[in-house]
């Protein structure tokens, strides 16, 4: 990545620094044992190009603040504090442009050994310009992995752990090399659980259905978002295991996340989902969320901190 491609500053060792200074020590513990835990939080232009609308910073903070728990750790900053870090960075940074915020926590200490209860933990935070991590007109093709989604008894996938992404990167990895843009994974009884880095949805008849909690996958707060908002659009939503082949059959397919947002997918193992376009329910969905984070719905304003 070229200084280009992130903002100046960063917030580091808890003050902020020039982004390039924000450096940890090779012999790092969680470099070696993957000891920390990230989120990802957008920041988009607003609709009349004045402002950067911050989506649900909250519920992104209180979802990284309960990771830690699983982990038995804490860090020096609440709930409170982080928010006044995360704006105060974004003024100091300036963007013009929608963003990224990446906060992580990890292990300070230069311990050989995985053991957790030795570790303290700092956080840290940065910025960069993002625009589509994935395209969002154009449909996805994506291939059934090989590499089985982590059980929650292994490394919980409720906690977004740095250690457990090398999961998802085997399988992204392999997908991409393939041709695909992304991999869907299973879990450990067949079932599908979600992308390599967004949880996944389908419609069938009407309804919308995604892969229960209990299925090996991320709290999503997109997840939760296009959630909320079906519900409010009287769509029928439901929570539970889907089969693969169910994916195959289903009307329409789509990825949400923090990075991904809401992008439809096209095809699956080489089967086209639906008629290979962009559902009524998924373009619904897919305006609604990019309304409301460029400041056009002014019900949900709630979710947005303006900057």
């Amino acid at each position: 990545m070229t200084e280009s491609e992130y903002f100046p500053f960063a917030f580091f060792e808890g003050k902020i620094v020039p982004t390039e200074l924000a450096r940890i020590n090779v012999m790092n513990n969680a470099l070696q044992y993957g000891n920390a835990i990230f989120g990802g939080i957008r920041g988009y232009l607003s609709a009349d190009k004045k402002h950067i609308h911050i989506f649900r910073m909250s519920d992104h903070y209180l979802r990284f603040l309960k990771s830690l728990r699983i982990l038995n750790k804490l860090i020096r900053y609440d709930l409170r504090k982080l928010f006044e870090i995360t704006v105060e960075l974004a003024k100091k940074n300036q963007p013009k442009t929608d963003c990224y915020f990446r906060p992580f926590t990890y292990a300070t200490n230069f311990e050989i050994s995985p053991d957790l209860s030795k570790l303290d933990f700092d956080f840290a935070l940065y910025m960069i310009p993002m625009g589509e991590y994935l395209p969002v007109s154009k449909g996805l093709r994506l291939i059934v992995s090989n590499w089985v989604r982590i059980n929650d008894n292994m490394i919980p996938s409720r906690a977004k752990i740095s250690g457990g992404y090398v999961n998802s990167s085997l399988a992204k990895g392999d997908a991409v090399k393939l041709g695909f843009d992304d991999a869907l994974m299973l879990t450990s009884d067949g079932h599908i659980a979600e992308g390599s880095g967004s949880n996944f949805f389908i419609v069938r008849d009407g309804r919308l259905i995604t892969s229960a909690q209990y299925n090996d996958v991320l709290e999503g707060i997109t997840r939760r978002t296009i959630i909320e908002l079906a519900k409010e659009l009287k769509i029928a939503v439901e929570e539970r295991p889907v089969d693969r082949t169910e994916v195959y059959i289903a009307d329409e397919a789509f990825f949400a996340g923090t990075g991904v947002q809401v992008a439809w997918i096209a095809e699956v193992d080489g089967r086209m989902i639906g008629n290979g376009k962009i559902g009524p329910i998924t373009a619904r969905l897919q305006k609604l969320f990019f309304d409301i984070v460029r400041g056009k719905e002014k019900k949900y304003s709630g979710w947005l901190t303006k900057i």
